[in-house]
């Protein structure tokens, strides 16, 4: 049965794909928009490596795989989890109920409702990003550090995720927390570049327990690089982040399925 749901979801992503590619202008358009989205982080990278030689006492190098982790996670997450984000406009629009009278999940549903064309532009620039602080870096990259840092990367997608799905879930009950999205993708994009050392204790620590960004990129790079003592924070709790990530989405699903069940309708 699941292999045949999995079956199922590869052929309406085809389609999906292949709808897409219908319109090749539109397309390659897409794709510029999720690249040039990404300029802000290319600007910051770029200033960071001719002009500073030091952040928050790391190096630039260090500094720069804050965000290639980060855009990397973000580029995957819009690839394969994104579709929740703005899911209140569903709820809004009364889709959402459609969605409750067909023979498939709501929220594997949502997820094949389109192809996220700008997710190919994202993870361009975020694999070039990557690309270029792994060649700055004067870590020796051996077998560990190298599954550590890709089981960050998934670790802050599945992060990123069930922020989201948890917004998602607010909204079945207030469709209107659908208009925290954008407040939320832009906190993760205006702090997640950065050390979280160089800001004050009292943000850095709301960065990291109110809304656990640290736990995308900072936290895996300090690990990484041997910052763990400048976080502030035990070293143990760096190192674990890539596990918050998947505990936080398991834990934002059975939120998802709960709102779900309590669903009345956009009027209540």
């Amino acid at each position: 049965m699941r292999l045949n749901a999995v079956r199922i979801a590869w052929r309406i992503t085809r389609l999906n794909f292949r709808s897409q590619l219908e319109y090749r202008s539109e397309f390659l358009m897409m794709i510029a928009i999720g690249a040039i989205w990404q300029v802000s982080v290319i600007v910051f990278a770029t200033v960071l490596l001719t002009r500073f030689t030091r952040m928050g006492g790391w190096d630039s190098s260090d500094v720069l795989l804050i965000p290639a982790t980060r855009m990397l996670a973000h580029g995957l997450f819009v690839l394969f989890l994104g579709r929740t984000f703005g899911l209140g406009r569903h709820i809004q629009e009364g889709v959402i109920d459609t969605y409750l009278v067909r023979p498939m999940p709501v929220h594997r549903q949502v997820q094949l409702s389109y192809f996220p064309t700008n997710a190919i532009g994202d993870l361009t620039v975020a694999i070039g990003l990557m690309a270029g602080a792994l060649s700055r870096s004067d870590l020796d990259w051996t077998a560990g550090r190298i599954a550590y840092l890709v089981a960050a990367v998934l670790g802050g997608m599945l992060l990123e995720a069930a922020l989201f799905t948890a917004l998602a879930s607010a909204s079945l009950r207030f469709p209107a927390a659908d208009y925290w999205g954008s407040w939320l993708e832009e906190l993760l994009g205006t702090f997640g570049s950065y050390p979280l050392n160089v800001l004050p204790r009292a943000v850095g620590g709301l960065l990291t327990f109110g809304l656990p960004l640290a736990f995308v990129a900072y936290f895996p790079a300090a690990f990484l690089t041997g910052h763990g003592h400048d976080t502030g924070f035990p070293s143990w709790l760096a190192a674990a982040s890539p596990l918050l990530g998947v505990l936080a989405y398991l834990g934002a699903r059975l939120l998802w399925r709960w709102s779900l069940a309590h669903y009345s309708g956009v009027n209540g």
